[in-house]
């Protein structure tokens, strides 16, 4: 399996200093400050990151599941909210939300429901954060 890289460089101090984070292979690339962070500043952040990550490992995990299972899916979307909050232990990311809507044809919504509860228990990116945050799943058939 690849190994898989990004790169991220600081300039200046925490609250007045400001970055940029760029993929291996440059797909993404954005800016990120103290603002983009821990505000509502211009720019990325780790976390969104971290959500891009999950929402598209989930989505790819909870497709071949569909399919393993005899349904194609049409698409699956997914949202992935990542929650970095301040405890007494520091800032961390607590929780995660996964909000999923599928267009998979000839599905009943219990078995929907147990796929895509099996994409969030195994998808590798959820297996790597579950330990440290709670991660929730909503799943609609659309």
């Amino acid at each position: 399996m690849p190994i898989r890289s990004a790169t991220a460089r600081w300039e200046g101090n925490l609250t007045e200093g400001s970055g940029t984070i760029k993929t291996g292979k440059g797909g993404l690339q954005g800016s990120y400050s103290f603002k983009s962070r821990f505000e509502e500043g211009e720019g990325t952040n780790p976390e969104e990151l971290i959500a891009a990550a999950h929402s598209g490992c989930f989505s790819m995990a909870f497709s071949k599941g569909l399919a393993d299972a005899g349904f194609t899916p049409t698409s699956v979307d997914t949202v992935a909210k990542v929650h970095l909050d301040k405890t007494d232990a520091g800032v961390g990311v607590s929780r995660i939300e996964l909000e999923t809507v599928g267009v998979v044809p000839n599905i009943d919504d219990a078995t929907f429901q147990k796929l895509a509860e099996a994409a969030k228990e195994n998808c590798p990116i959820s297996r790597l954060l579950s330990p440290g945050a709670t991660i929730s799943l909503t799943a609609r058939l659309a």
